[in-house]
């Protein structure tokens, strides 16, 4: 009997080895077009928003630039300048990543407009930092809040109360005790001080924390001690602790602390940031506090008691602001946090611009002579320079501006966030971008200033036209612009004209023996003098003017 084999079903029969091979690249070819796809969909809103950014730096996953920010952390102003030159030929803006935060670095005046003044209202927020919550008691002052309602309310408060032209006039006598008192001080030093030396960065500062003050608390020093309390009375240890507190806080305000970035590493301190910053609060609070608890529990007891005396001082304007209530319309936290912010506004800036001008002026004796001879003009010798005669001491004006330009205190100006995708000049900037204006790229722009480094007053005289300090087109930053500039122009004007001016009148300054020229190097830290200015010095006015 013959055998047979029956063919499985169709269903069952292997297939050829072609078949096979044909089925695997078809499968292959499926799946490698389905990844393109996904690829490429997934990629393209990335390549996109590159394409929109400002150029920068090659980054890592994860943490963008953070390796570079840390490997450079003791200046990171001086590599953000430094990568800003490398890329693209000098690029008017730079993009860096820290974490998953876009830094825009802005360095010319045409995008710097556009980010802070025609849209304005899409960065006008400001990053949540360690310090910046720190140093405004949780966002309650002006400049740094992050929430607009709260900026409004201070700068409602400042504006038609603390720095209102009424307050400013009121308060003139204050100021000019301490300008007269400078003169006395520095004359004083040329008795006491062998060779007639005078530590010109120490005189500043201290002159620029003794009006703040005398402005808010109504006295200069923190002591009680007659000596202390006196006009003629030097700053004592709680007055150093004071301003070098100050200075420490405008470093590290926004200093691209590691866990601004990474808020789930504050606690950690990983560099060191957070220490510092509660360091300056424990000074701060424990020399403004005992001031400010006095001045409330004063008010307290003047309200139970119907009394409606005027306000002496900025902190009785602030202590004693009511609502149709009669309720007070700061909090305790609100009035500390405004008091710390006209601090450090007050005595960093102005102490800072006037030593540079006169490093500056003191290797171009040609720009001193002029300055002199302007004061002389306009002044004379038979009484000292008055607030009242700035207007008229343009060329002054103009030297202040210059060291403005060329040597603020502070490389970045305090940065903005991004509350909505914005097109800026070309580039698309994400929203929740952090973006900082350059004032070294600013004042230093080879395509807005000739010869940018050189020390030249005459280039902001315009004809017949009046010299200001503030800078409203950005081509360097003073006071800033728009609705979050400054409101202490005129303010800020007085103390930083009257401490130029008078040292320019009531002295004639030399370099030390042996110093041919004032070292004008940076210090590593800050855009400051590296050193202090010492300078010998002789009075050029009648004894009388100096008693």
């Amino acid at each position: 009997m013959s055998t047979r084999c029956t063919p499985p079903p169709l269903s069952q029969s292997p297939p050829s080895p072609h078949i096979a091979v044909a089925i695997l690249v078809t499968m292959a070819a499926t799946l490698m077009l389905l990844l393109l796809h996904h690829q490429k969909r997934a990629a393209a809103p990335k390549k996109r928003e590159a394409s929109c950014l400002p150029p920068g730096p090659a980054t890592l996953p994860f943490i963008g630039n953070m390796h570079q920010l840390i490997w450079n952390k003791s200046s990171v102003f001086r590599w953000i300048h430094r990568v800003l030159d490398e890329t693209a030929a000098g690029a008017s803006a730079l993009t860096l990543k820290l974490g998953s935060v876009h830094v825009i670095v802005v360095a010319c005046p045409e995008i710097a407009r556009e980010v802070l003044r025609r849209n304005e209202a899409a960065f006008f927020s400001r990053p949540a930092t360690f310090a910046s919550s720190l140093f405004s008691y949780g966002y309650k002052s002006t400049s740094l809040t992050v929430v607009e309602d709260q900026w409004k309310k201070m700068k409602r408060v400042l504006t038609s109360e603390v720095l209102s032209p009424a307050l400013e006039c009121r308060l003139h006598g204050r100021r000019v005790l301490e300008a007269d008192h400078l003169v006395r001080s520095v004359h004083g030093q040329l008795k006491s001080t062998p060779g007639g030396c005078v530590d010109v960065r120490h005189v500043a500062r201290h002159f620029c924390g003794n009006i703040i003050r005398r402005l808010v608390f109504g006295k200069r020093c923190f002591g009680e001690s007659p000596a202390a309390m006196s006009v003629a009375g030097g700053p004592g240890a709680d007055e150093q602790e004071h301003v070098d507190a100050l200075f420490t806080l405008v470093n590290y305000v926004y200093s691209f602390c590691v866990s601004d970035y990474y808020p789930g590493l504050v606690g950690l301190d990983l560099d060191g940031h957070e220490k510092v910053a509660k360091g300056v609060m424990r000074t701060l609070d424990r020399l403004h506090g005992p001031v400010i608890d006095e001045r409330v529990r004063e008010w307290s007891q003047r309200r139970k008691a119907g009394d409606r005396r005027d306000v002496a001082d900025i902190l009785d304007v602030l202590v004693s602001l009511e609502d149709a209530d009669g309720q007070p319309v700061l909090s305790m936290d609100e009035i500390k946090a405004q008091t710390v912010e006209l601090m450090f506004g007050s005595v960093v800036y102005p102490s800072n611009t006037v030593e540079w001008a006169l490093a500056e002026m003191m290797n171009r004796p040609g720009v001193m002579q002029k300055a002199i001879d302007e004061l002389d003009a306009v002044v004379g010798k038979e009484r000292l320079v008055q607030e009242s005669d700035i207007c008229n001491l343009n060329y002054l004006k103009s030297c202040i501006r210059e060291a403005f330009r060329l040597h603020p205190y502070h490389a970045i100006n305090a940065p903005r966030v991004a509350t909505e995708d914005t097109a800026i000049a070309g580039y698309l900037i994400p929203k929740g971008s952090h973006v900082i204006v350059s004032r070294i790229g600013l004042g230093k722009n080879p395509k807005v200033w000739p010869e940018p480094l050189e020390f030249r007053p005459e280039r902001h005289l315009g004809d017949g036209v009046a010299v200001v300090l503030a800078e409203p087109d950005l081509r360097f930053v003073t006071f800033g612009t728009g609705r979050r500039g400054c409101p202490g122009v005129s303010l800020g004007t007085a103390f930083t004209m009257v401490l130029f001016a008078r040292l320019l009148q009531g002295f004639s300054w030399a370099k030390p023996p042996g110093i041919d020229r004032i070292n004008l190097q940076e210090s590593p830290t800050s855009l400051a003098l590296a050193a202090p200015l010492v300078l010998q010095a002789e009075p050029r006015l009648a004894p009388h003017l100096y008693a």
